[in-house]
């Protein structure tokens, strides 16, 4: 006798998520432009945009509640615009608020359609893939 067959598909492997925490209406106009390239993200993705900071606990809250939403397992690599400022700072707590995370500063279009373009790709590795798109994408042209 012949064993059943499993008619099931495996698993699909966990994705990295992605979170742009970024200065009001960077993040979403990002996003926007990723979604012109690519309709269909190949990635979770959300933003949290911050303003002015007026509740650092609750921004904290509200941002490792969205890193958690998009964690399938595989964690979340976190993109910010400007390495020290507050949307970077709050990236970098998330880890004590129990977030599985890396955290590449300096977005750029570029940085975020190299992460999309390689979604197969391990955390660690695609925080590597992010730094390079973002700087790979910055040339100098004489006009």
């Amino acid at each position: 006798m012949n064993p059943a067959i499993s008619l099931q598909a495996p698993p699909a492997a966990a994705h990295v998520g992605v979170l742009l925490i970024t200065h009001h209406a960077i993040g979403h106009a990002l996003v926007d432009a990723a979604r012109h390239v690519m309709p269909a993200l190949p990635l979770k993705v959300d933003v949290v945009e911050i303003g002015e900071c007026r509740d650092p606990a609750r921004t904290l809250s509200r941002t490792a509640a969205a890193a958690r939403a998009l964690d399938d397992g595989a964690g979340v690599l976190v993109l910010s615009d400007l390495y020290g400022a507050t949307p970077c700072n709050v990236a970098h707590k998330l880890g004590g608020a129990g977030v599985r995370a890396r955290c590449v500063s300096g977005l750029n279009l570029p940085m975020l359609l190299r992460v999309l373009n390689y979604a197969d790709k391990p955390l660690d590795e695609l925080a590597e893939v992010a730094a390079s798109g973002g700087k790979g994408g910055i040339c100098i042209d004489k006009v």
